[in-house]
């Protein structure tokens, strides 16, 4: 199934995403950094969608919140935001 999603949309779903995960488990941005090789900052601009990340960045996001990677792409994507 091919979706027509845009990418800004996407990356505010997917820190949607991180956002709940993070705050499910009570941490602070600074909590989650120590956990992982991610500054604070970076963190909150991954969750407000206006930080481009890599695959490693993934990679380290899950670690510090110690869950699968596939877990931060686990959400519905808005119809509304699909072009």
């Amino acid at each position: 199934m091919y979706l027509n999603i845009s990418k800004v949309s996407f990356k505010l779903l997917f820190g949607q995403n991180l956002k709940v995960l993070r705050t499910k488990q009570q941490l602070s941005y600074r909590q989650l950094a120590q956990r992982c090789d991610i500054d604070y900052s970076d963190i909150s601009k991954i969750e407000k969608g206006l930080r481009d990340i890599q695959i490693s960045t993934v990679l380290e996001l899950a670690k510090g919140l110690e869950i699968h990677p596939k877990e931060l792409f686990d959400f519905d994507l808005d119809e509304n935001m699909i072009e």
